[in-house]
Protein backbone atom coordinates (compact mmCIF):
# COMPACT_ATOMS: atom_id res chain seq x y z
CA UNK A 1 0.00 0.00 0.00
CA UNK A 2 1.32 3.20 -1.10
CA UNK A 3 2.51 6.21 1.55
CA UNK A 4 -0.01 8.51 0.30
CA UNK A 5 -2.88 6.06 1.09
CA UNK A 6 -1.72 5.36 4.45
CA UNK A 7 -1.83 9.00 4.60
CA UNK A 8 -5.39 9.41 3.84
CA UNK A 9 -6.61 6.68 5.86
CA UNK A 10 -4.64 8.16 9.07
CA UNK A 11 -6.57 11.72 8.20
CA UNK A 12 -9.78 9.93 7.59
CA UNK A 13 -9.88 9.26 11.58
CA UNK A 14 -9.89 13.51 12.20
CA UNK A 15 -12.75 13.95 10.31
CA UNK A 16 -16.04 14.47 11.87
CA UNK A 17 -18.02 14.03 9.09
CA UNK A 18 -16.91 10.45 7.99
CA UNK A 19 -17.88 7.45 9.49
CA UNK A 20 -16.16 4.08 9.45
CA UNK A 21 -17.91 1.63 11.05
CA UNK A 22 -15.86 -1.86 11.90
CA UNK A 23 -17.38 -5.00 10.15
CA UNK A 24 -19.17 -6.30 13.72
CA UNK A 25 -20.44 -3.03 14.33
CA UNK A 26 -22.91 -3.53 11.03
CA UNK A 27 -23.39 -7.20 10.06
CA UNK A 28 -27.11 -8.24 11.43
CA UNK A 29 -26.85 -5.58 13.90
CA UNK A 30 -27.96 -1.95 14.13
CA UNK A 31 -25.30 0.88 13.74
CA UNK A 32 -25.54 3.38 16.79
CA UNK A 33 -26.45 6.11 14.69
CA UNK A 34 -29.36 3.82 12.99
CA UNK A 35 -32.53 6.40 13.19
CA UNK A 36 -30.60 9.37 14.96
CA UNK A 37 -28.45 10.59 12.17
CA UNK A 38 -30.76 14.03 13.25
CA UNK A 39 -29.91 13.84 16.48
CA UNK A 40 -26.33 12.70 16.92
CA UNK A 41 -24.63 14.36 13.62
CA UNK A 42 -26.78 16.54 11.63
CA UNK A 43 -28.81 18.37 14.20
CA UNK A 44 -31.21 20.30 11.85
CA UNK A 45 -34.18 18.49 10.77
CA UNK A 46 -34.08 18.70 7.25
CA UNK A 47 -34.44 15.93 4.67
CA UNK A 48 -31.68 13.03 4.40
CA UNK A 49 -30.46 12.15 0.98
CA UNK A 50 -28.49 9.20 0.49
CA UNK A 51 -25.78 8.60 -2.66
CA UNK A 52 -24.52 5.22 -3.16
CA UNK A 53 -21.23 4.54 -4.35
CA UNK A 54 -19.98 7.94 -4.15
CA UNK A 55 -16.39 7.86 -4.80
CA UNK A 56 -14.94 10.97 -4.45
CA UNK A 57 -17.92 12.21 -3.16
CA UNK A 58 -18.00 15.20 -6.02
CA UNK A 59 -21.82 14.77 -6.01
CA UNK A 60 -22.45 14.78 -1.89
CA UNK A 61 -20.29 17.95 -2.06
CA UNK A 62 -21.92 19.92 -4.94
CA UNK A 63 -25.52 18.90 -4.15
CA UNK A 64 -24.88 19.72 -0.38
CA UNK A 65 -23.49 23.23 -1.70
CA UNK A 66 -26.70 23.84 -3.91
CA UNK A 67 -29.52 22.47 -1.47
CA UNK A 68 -28.54 23.80 1.92
CA UNK A 69 -32.29 22.87 2.77
CA UNK A 70 -31.40 19.08 2.86
CA UNK A 71 -28.61 16.52 4.07
CA UNK A 72 -26.33 14.54 2.21
CA UNK A 73 -24.43 11.36 2.97
CA UNK A 74 -22.49 9.75 0.44
CA UNK A 75 -21.45 6.23 0.94
CA UNK A 76 -18.70 3.89 -0.75
CA UNK A 77 -16.20 0.99 0.61
CA UNK A 78 -12.92 2.60 -0.59
CA UNK A 79 -11.38 4.88 2.01
CA UNK A 80 -8.85 6.62 0.11
CA UNK A 81 -11.73 7.87 -2.33
CA UNK A 82 -14.19 8.84 0.53
CA UNK A 83 -10.81 10.86 1.85
CA UNK A 84 -11.09 13.63 -1.16
CA UNK A 85 -15.19 14.33 -0.29
CA UNK A 86 -14.79 13.95 3.80
CA UNK A 87 -11.51 16.61 3.12
CA UNK A 88 -13.63 18.82 1.16
CA UNK A 89 -16.89 19.03 3.77
CA UNK A 90 -14.74 19.85 6.73
CA UNK A 91 -12.33 22.03 4.94
CA UNK A 92 -15.51 24.09 3.89
CA UNK A 93 -17.23 23.93 7.25
CA UNK A 94 -20.19 21.94 5.76
CA UNK A 95 -22.75 20.86 8.22
CA UNK A 96 -25.24 19.21 6.01
CA UNK A 97 -22.84 16.64 4.35
CA UNK A 98 -21.51 13.35 5.44
CA UNK A 99 -19.85 10.50 4.24
CA UNK A 100 -20.32 6.53 5.63
CA UNK A 101 -17.63 3.89 4.79
CA UNK A 102 -19.32 0.16 4.53
CA UNK A 103 -20.64 -2.09 2.24
CA UNK A 104 -24.21 -1.13 0.93
CA UNK A 105 -25.03 -4.90 1.81
CA UNK A 106 -24.99 -3.66 5.50
CA UNK A 107 -27.38 -1.23 4.63
CA UNK A 108 -30.29 -1.52 6.29
CA UNK A 109 -28.62 -1.59 9.29
CA UNK A 110 -27.69 1.82 9.11
CA UNK A 111 -31.12 3.63 8.55
CA UNK A 112 -34.02 3.45 10.11
CA UNK A 113 -37.85 3.21 8.04
CA UNK A 114 -38.23 6.73 6.75
CA UNK A 115 -35.06 8.00 7.81
CA UNK A 116 -33.98 8.68 4.19
CA UNK A 117 -35.92 10.93 1.35
CA UNK A 118 -34.08 10.11 -1.74
CA UNK A 119 -31.54 7.91 -3.01
CA UNK A 120 -28.60 8.76 -5.40
CA UNK A 121 -27.32 6.01 -7.92
CA UNK A 122 -24.79 7.43 -9.75
CA UNK A 123 -22.32 5.62 -12.20
CA UNK A 124 -22.35 2.49 -10.14
CA UNK A 125 -20.96 -1.05 -11.88
CA UNK A 126 -24.29 -2.64 -13.57
CA UNK A 127 -23.01 -6.08 -12.75
CA UNK A 128 -23.92 -7.95 -15.62
CA UNK A 129 -25.09 -11.45 -14.72
CA UNK A 130 -24.68 -10.49 -11.45
CA UNK A 131 -28.11 -10.28 -10.49
CA UNK A 132 -28.13 -9.61 -6.79
CA UNK A 133 -25.55 -7.18 -6.90
CA UNK A 134 -26.40 -4.77 -8.96
CA UNK A 135 -27.88 -1.51 -6.99
CA UNK A 136 -31.41 -1.51 -8.85
CA UNK A 137 -32.43 -5.15 -8.64
CA UNK A 138 -35.37 -6.08 -6.43
CA UNK A 139 -32.74 -7.33 -3.79
CA UNK A 140 -31.63 -3.94 -3.10
CA UNK A 141 -34.22 -1.84 -3.64
CA UNK A 142 -36.38 -3.89 -1.14
CA UNK A 143 -33.54 -3.30 1.47
CA UNK A 144 -34.43 0.52 0.21
CA UNK A 145 -38.28 0.12 1.19
CA UNK A 146 -36.79 -0.32 4.95
CA UNK A 147 -35.74 3.10 5.26
CA UNK A 148 -36.97 5.41 2.16
CA UNK A 149 -39.79 7.52 3.26
CA UNK A 150 -42.70 5.77 1.14
CA UNK A 151 -42.78 7.12 -2.72
CA UNK A 152 -39.14 8.28 -1.70
CA UNK A 153 -37.23 9.22 -5.08
CA UNK A 154 -34.68 6.66 -6.71
CA UNK A 155 -32.21 8.77 -9.03
CA UNK A 156 -30.51 6.61 -11.48
CA UNK A 157 -27.54 8.39 -13.22
CA UNK A 158 -25.19 5.76 -15.22
CA UNK A 159 -23.14 5.55 -18.46
CA UNK A 160 -24.51 1.91 -18.76
CA UNK A 161 -27.28 1.48 -21.58
CA UNK A 162 -27.17 -1.91 -19.57
CA UNK A 163 -28.07 -0.69 -16.20
CA UNK A 164 -30.41 2.17 -17.45
CA UNK A 165 -32.25 -0.25 -19.48
CA UNK A 166 -32.42 -2.75 -17.01
CA UNK A 167 -33.79 -0.05 -14.27
CA UNK A 168 -36.55 1.16 -17.09
CA UNK A 169 -38.06 -2.89 -17.54
CA UNK A 170 -37.76 -3.21 -14.18
CA UNK A 171 -40.11 0.14 -13.25
CA UNK A 172 -42.27 -0.66 -15.94
CA UNK A 173 -42.83 -4.36 -14.79
CA UNK A 174 -44.02 -3.11 -11.32
CA UNK A 175 -45.83 -0.23 -12.11
CA UNK A 176 -43.69 2.43 -10.42
CA UNK A 177 -43.92 5.91 -10.87
CA UNK A 178 -41.43 7.43 -13.52
CA UNK A 179 -40.76 10.97 -12.91
CA UNK A 180 -38.05 11.10 -15.32
CA UNK A 181 -36.17 9.65 -18.20
CA UNK A 182 -33.58 11.04 -20.26
CA UNK A 183 -31.49 8.98 -22.82
CA UNK A 184 -28.47 11.43 -23.25
CA UNK A 185 -27.98 14.12 -20.25
CA UNK A 186 -25.52 16.83 -21.82
CA UNK A 187 -26.93 16.57 -25.38
CA UNK A 188 -30.77 17.03 -24.00
CA UNK A 189 -29.18 19.96 -21.46
CA UNK A 190 -27.50 21.65 -24.72
CA UNK A 191 -30.22 21.69 -27.11
CA UNK A 192 -32.71 23.03 -24.11
CA UNK A 193 -34.92 19.63 -23.71
CA UNK A 194 -34.41 19.85 -19.91
CA UNK A 195 -33.81 22.75 -18.38
CA UNK A 196 -34.43 24.56 -14.78
CA UNK A 197 -33.57 22.52 -11.50
CA UNK A 198 -33.20 19.13 -13.23
CA UNK A 199 -30.89 20.17 -15.41
CA UNK A 200 -28.66 22.14 -12.86
CA UNK A 201 -28.63 18.95 -10.84
CA UNK A 202 -27.70 16.90 -13.55
CA UNK A 203 -24.65 19.06 -14.94
CA UNK A 204 -23.06 18.17 -11.73
CA UNK A 205 -19.95 15.74 -12.82
CA UNK A 206 -18.22 13.46 -11.03
CA UNK A 207 -14.25 12.66 -11.56
CA UNK A 208 -15.37 9.49 -13.43
CA UNK A 209 -18.24 10.41 -15.35
CA UNK A 210 -15.75 12.90 -16.96
CA UNK A 211 -13.63 9.79 -17.96
CA UNK A 212 -17.12 8.34 -19.43
CA UNK A 213 -18.19 11.22 -21.49
CA UNK A 214 -14.45 11.85 -22.84
CA UNK A 215 -14.95 8.23 -24.42
CA UNK A 216 -17.78 8.72 -25.68
CA UNK A 217 -20.28 7.12 -23.49
CA UNK A 218 -23.56 8.75 -23.49
CA UNK A 219 -25.00 9.95 -19.75
CA UNK A 220 -28.23 8.65 -19.27
CA UNK A 221 -31.07 9.47 -15.96
CA UNK A 222 -34.09 7.69 -14.36
CA UNK A 223 -36.05 8.67 -11.15
CA UNK A 224 -38.92 7.31 -10.34
CA UNK A 225 -40.45 6.60 -7.04
CA UNK A 226 -40.23 3.81 -4.74
CA UNK A 227 -43.80 2.33 -2.45
CA UNK A 228 -42.62 0.99 1.11
CA UNK A 229 -45.20 -1.44 0.59
CA UNK A 230 -44.87 -2.84 -3.10
CA UNK A 231 -43.36 -6.76 -3.91
CA UNK A 232 -40.57 -5.84 -6.61
CA UNK A 233 -40.28 -7.92 -9.04
CA UNK A 234 -37.71 -8.73 -11.48
CA UNK A 235 -38.31 -8.11 -15.41
CA UNK A 236 -37.87 -10.41 -18.00
CA UNK A 237 -34.42 -9.50 -18.87
CA UNK A 238 -31.92 -10.82 -22.19
CA UNK A 239 -28.50 -9.63 -20.47
CA UNK A 240 -26.76 -9.51 -24.15
CA UNK A 241 -28.99 -6.97 -25.47
CA UNK A 242 -27.31 -4.48 -24.16
CA UNK A 243 -23.78 -3.31 -24.00
CA UNK A 244 -22.34 -2.94 -20.35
Amino acid sequence: MGKDKLRRFEENKSFKCLFQPEFEEVFRKDYYIKGRWQELYFENGKPIVLELGCGRGEYTIDMAKRYPDKNFIGMDIKGARLWRGAKSATESGMDNAAFLRTRIEFIEWLFAPGEVSEIWITFADPQIRRDNKRLTAPVFLERYQKFLVSGGVIHLKTDSPYLHEYTCALAEKNNLEVLKMVKDVYGSINNGSISGEIAELLSVKTHYEEQFISQGHPITYLSFRLPSDKKIVAPEWDHDKYPR
